[in-house]
């Protein structure tokens, strides 16, 4: 005769909360609304993933105090301030967010929901989306506004490359978020921003930077993503360098965050 099992009262409440939980596609969506009212709520981010990219925009486009060797200004800004937004987006702003999230606990409690950690994960990137459809919608008006004439056959190519972009940078966000203190999260974060954007050849092609600094811009993940754009959008065929480069930064980046990132 088979004896009845004990079953912890914890593990109970768990099978009845999960039974009574809402299906995984709807609290997965819910929390990626939470995701975009949280960056578009916060004056901060908001600023960093669309108001600065539109000023550069137009500032660069109807301004010459930046010599850019070409005429065609708007044809070499756009796919530029559109690689800076995927990189404020998926990483500056993300990695802010989730550091503290994981300060104060959100994140360790959100991951013994229903929701679970993949559901969490999922959420998130579902929230940088959304976030980076409303960026592209906005961007792409005003450069066409202002006589951006980019090559068509190049959108689906571009999409790869968005996304490959938004991989890499949401690891490095992930992987920046998951093992420094919120503070030090907020300051790094910044800091890379400053930096990827200053020499990085993101919103300006390798060409224009000086040849030591040019060498290594395009290694990195922001110059692949700003060279890897502009060529697409301006000559219609997908650069092979440039997304191997983000490939595998995405690998690297990707595989550190899952590896070392810690919940609380």
């Amino acid at each position: 005769m088979s004896l009845p099992v004990d079953v912890p009262a914890e593990q109970d409440a768990a099978v009845l909360h999960e039974q009574q939980a809402a299906p995984l596609a709807r609290r997965v969506v819910a929390q990626a609304r939470v995701e975009m009212r949280t960056v578009l709520r916060n004056g901060e981010q908001l600023v960093i993933t669309l108001v600065l990219p539109v000023l550069l925009l137009v500032g660069l486009t109807r301004t010459s105090l930046v010599d850019l060797g070409t005429e065609d200004r708007i044809g070499l800004v756009a796919p530029g301030v559109l690689a800076l937004a995927v990189m404020s987006t998926a990483f500056t702003s993300q990695a802010i967010a989730t550091g503290f999230d994981r300060r104060n606990g959100v994140l360790r409690l959100l991951a013994t929901t229903p929701l679970g950690r993949r559901g969490l994960l999922t959420g998130k990137v579902l929230g940088i989306a959304g976030i980076q459809l409303l960026q592209m919608a906005v961007l792409v008006a005003v450069s066409l506004a202002l006589g951006w004439s980019p090559a068509i056959a190049g959108v689906p190519g571009a999409l790869l490359v968005v996304v490959l972009g938004t991989a890499a940078f949401t690891s490095l966000a992930l992987l920046v978020a998951g093992t420094l203190r919120a503070e030090a999260v907020l300051a790094v974060a910044n800091l890379l921003w400053v930096l990827l954007l200053a020499g990085g050849a993101v919103l300006l092609p390798a060409s224009l930077l000086p040849a030591p600094l040019a060498e290594v811009a395009v290694l990195l993940p922001s110059g692949a993503l700003g060279e890897a754009l502009r060529t697409v959008l301006t000559e219609g065929a997908v650069p092979l360098v440039p997304v191997a480069v983000l490939t595998a930064w995405t690998v690297l980046l990707g595989g550190a965050a899952v590896r070392l990132f810690r919940w609380h």
